[in-house]
């Protein structure tokens, strides 16, 4: 669940601000999703969370990594996973980044084009490669579509010039969109993975594996209206089992899965130290007086996804007190950087400036996301609670 106890005692032991990790949590939620999904390989995509005590615990617990270009890869490669639990998934790399992993001794790539595949096969000769089919993202609070992904008949055609290429066609994959809110997103998914599927088979190509990417979701968010999220995890997961049980129906010989969660094992299990800079009021832009409270973390250090949520606060202090309704707002002069302005935050009537506020479920995209000092504001330091596991075996 969100929002663990050693998780918690260290916010209240905080003096300054900053992002806390529970390692412990984390890992829990990685080992609850395999039991969830036996036989599926997790690869943690790294740039959710890109944070070295936190890839070394799930590298400890067995994960591997879905990274984004070298960079990512040298990062992943520091936690002393062997080499082959980490691919290249990005489909838009230069031939520069594509020499670079290779010679890293990354062996595994995605991709989704013919132009990609004919780089690959110059510059990593003899890899595997997995190409990204293209899904509707439907139903997720960030679709991620348009830029990567291509149908079923170019996916074959793509697969099937890398055999001709020298190299080794050996999955598909897929998103259905980030933070996805519905099981028939993945149910349409399968659909498209399976059509791809019978049409390899009738080329006599076999694959090893299907990544199923990422999109499952966290559990502690709020709408920009501040209701709870409650996304049907349970049945995702349900729908999840039975389209792995489908495809390997459809393909000729055995069929692993690969699954690159990001928020999901993240989200939950970190949260902010953050401060009350101000709780002011001022006239809106309708004339009538509303309050505002203006907070230390924002948009650009920190919460950079409020164009789709709002994240939960506690003010430990003011359990019991008094409650007014205000826009919450970052600390920066850029007016995006605010919670919806049309949904008050109930915050209590007492606040005054250098009060601790906690952001909780803020664990996912905080350090990737964080600017470097816009308008003057640092990013966040971060740690982390609770021990990391020692390395699992391959």
């Amino acid at each position: 669940m969100p929002d663990s106890v050693p998780l918690r005692s260290a916010l209240a032991s905080a003096t300054s601000d900053g992002i806390i990790y529970d390692l412990t949590g984390i890992v829990q939620r990685h080992d609850d999703l395999l039991r969830e999904l036996p036989g599926a390989r997790v690869r943690f995509a790294v740039k959710a969370c890109p944070v070295d005590d936190v890839l070394s615990a799930l590298g400890g617990a067995g994960a591997g990594f879905d990274a984004a270009g070298p960079y990512e890869i040298a990062q992943a490669l520091r936690t002393g996973v062997p080499v082959e639990r980490v691919h290249y998934g990005n489909t838009v790399k230069s031939d520069r980044d594509i020499a670079e992993a290779y010679r890293m001794g990354v062996r595994l790539f995605a991709t989704d084009s013919i132009a990609d595949v004919r780089a690959i096969a110059a510059h990593a000769p003899g890899s595997r490669v997995f190409s990204r089919l293209a899904v509707s993202g439907s139903g997720a609070l960030w679709r991620l579509t348009g830029k990567f992904g291509c149908s079923p008949d170019e996916a074959v055609e793509v697969l099937d010039t890398a055999r001709s290429l020298g190299l080794v066609p050996a999955g598909l994959s897929l998103h259905v969109g980030s933070q996805q809110m519905t099981v028939a997103a993945w149910r349409n998914a399968f659909d498209v993975v399976a059509a791809a599927l019978a049409g390899l088979v009738a080329r006599g190509i076999d694959l090893d594996h299907v990544n199923l990417g990422g999109g499952l979701p966290a559990l502690g968010y709020l709408d920009r209206s501040g209701r709870p999220l409650r996304p049907p995890l349970d049945l995702i997961l349900t729908a999840i089992r039975d389209g792995m049980a489908r495809l390997r129906t459809v393909a000729r010989g055995p069929l692993g899965f690969v699954i690159e969660p990001g928020r999901h094992l993240v989200a939950d299990h970190g949260a902010i130290r953050s401060h009350v800079v101000r709780l002011t009021g001022r006239q809106g832009r309708d004339g009538r007086r509303e309050r505002w409270l203006y907070l230390s973390c924002g948009r650009f250090n920190g919460l950079y996804e409020l164009d789709q949520i709002q994240y939960r606060l506690e003010f430990p202090g003011h359990a019991d007190g008094h409650r007014v309704p205000a826009v919450v707002a970052g600390p920066t002069c850029d007016s995006d950087d605010a919670f919806d302005p049309g949904s008050p935050v109930l915050v209590p009537s007492g606040l005054r400036s250098g009060d601790p506020v906690w952001i909780l479920s803020a664990g996912a995209y905080a350090v990737s996301y964080t600017t470097v000092g816009f308008n003057g504001f640092a990013p966040l330091p971060y740690h982390t609670v609770g021990a990391l596991p020692r390395m699992a075996p391959c």
